[in-house]
């Protein structure tokens, strides 16, 4: 193979020679085109995610959009979980011009109004959406995001939330499902910079000298005059390296609530939660305390791509133009032995004092925990 083959695309242009669409605008943040992201680290990302349902755990919806400049790759995935079934979708290309069209194969974002209304629009026979999005508040920017791996970064990402609510319809197996905005609510976040993606890197000393665990918390919640944002990240000692709560009201103005204190209920012989507290601080130094209750749940290394999702992974070249679908029976052991190990989306019924509220219980219990007494990987609630 000679060099102009490794540094050619498939139209024969060398990557980055050449001004990408973005260019047109001022919105650069470096010296580079924007055909280029300023890090040559191969796990640079930039990703959509969102999710939708309909209050009874009936119905629950996540999906995502992402790009990899410097893998050359665009993908995205639609699950849907009707019952103890989750019904996934998913596309993958090539990446051509890094532009403002966010598409692959059947699937497309629209921006119709930037930081409040987007379209998402699937195409497949097995699971279609046509679905738009209303934020209920503004946009909330989160702390920045860190896990090192030695001293390299594995996670360094910029990320901002959102409560909101979804109109259109949703198409399964040929049975339409009406999304009514009284009823159906969600979360959506967007996220960019560096987390593991593609192939599997080899795992070098990690593998030879684990964490020993990882503990996380995320959790955007909608009430009907304020919405609530919680982050929280914790070492196996319990030793916290991301803390981030912040309640956003209409007009915009946020407040930072402090320190979290949590307190997770678990289903008894497992590490799925059934129901949390979380005792959180105004600036003034009055309390406030959010007691959640879980209804429904995707695991998001079940066909979605994240966690070491075994049937595929954000990133990974699939080849062009490729698509999937698959069918997860939640209650078959191959499938439920698997579900303990990385992050569950959870429903999340909420309340607030009087008022009531509804969104996202993300959590991740995997290995030793120390404030929660779990030991090893094998722990349970008792």
């Amino acid at each position: 193979m000679g060099l102009s083959d490794t540094m050619t695309d498939a139209s024969g242009r060398v990557p980055g020679s050449s001004p990408a669409p973005l260019d047109e605008f001022p919105i650069h943040q470096t010296p580079l085109s924007l055909a280029r992201v300023a890090s040559s680290d191969r796990n640079f990302y930039d990703r959509s995610y969102f999710n939708a349902h309909n209050r009874d755990g009936a119905t629950m919806l996540v999906t995502g959009f992402g790009v990899y400049p410097n893998l050359g790759v665009t993908d995205a995935y639609v699950a849907l979980r009707d019952g103890d079934t989750v019904r996934t979708v998913r596309f993958s290309d090539a990446l051509g011009d890094r532009s403002l069209d966010m598409r692959v194969g059947g699937y497309r974002i629209e921006v119709l109004e930037p930081l409040q209304r987007l379209r998402l629009v699937c195409e497949h026979e097995e699971l279609s959406a046509d679905l738009t999005w209303t934020g209920a508040f503004p946009t909330v920017q989160e702390q920045p995001h860190l896990i090192l791996n030695g001293n390299r970064p594995i996670i360094e990402a910029s990320r901002f939330a959102q409560v909101g609510s979804w109109s259109g319809t949703l198409q399964l197996d040929g049975r339409e499902i009406a999304v009514d905005p009284e009823v159906w609510t969600g979360t959506r976040d967007r996220s960019w910079g560096i987390r593991p993606v593609g192939e599997s890197e080899p795992p070098g000393r990690a593998a030879a000298e684990p964490s020993g665990g990882f503990w996380w918390l995320y959790m955007p919640l909608r009430f009907d005059d304020f919405a609530i944002v919680v982050i929280v990240q914790e070492e196996p000692d319990g030793r916290r390296t991301l803390n981030d709560a912040t309640r956003v009201w209409p007009d915009g103005r946020t407040e930072q609530l402090g320190w979290p204190r949590i307190a997770i209920d678990y289903r008894s012989g497992t590490r799925l939660p059934t129901a949390a507290r979380i005792e959180l601080t105004t600036p003034d130094g009055k309390p406030i305390e959010v007691e959640i209750r879980t209804v429904t749940d995707i695991p998001l290394h079940v066909g979605c791509g994240y966690g070491g999702d075994p049937d595929w992974q954000h990133g990974q070249w699939k080849g062009r133009d490729w698509t999937s679908s698959d069918r997860y029976d939640l209650t078959d052991p191959a499938v439920a032995g698997r579900i303990p190990y990385g992050v569950i989306d959870h429903v999340a019924h909420a309340r607030c004092g009087d008022a009531e509220g509804w969104g996202l219980f993300e959590h991740a219990s995997i290995g030793r925990h120390d404030p929660t007494g779990f030991a090893d990987f094998l722990s349970v609630a008792p």
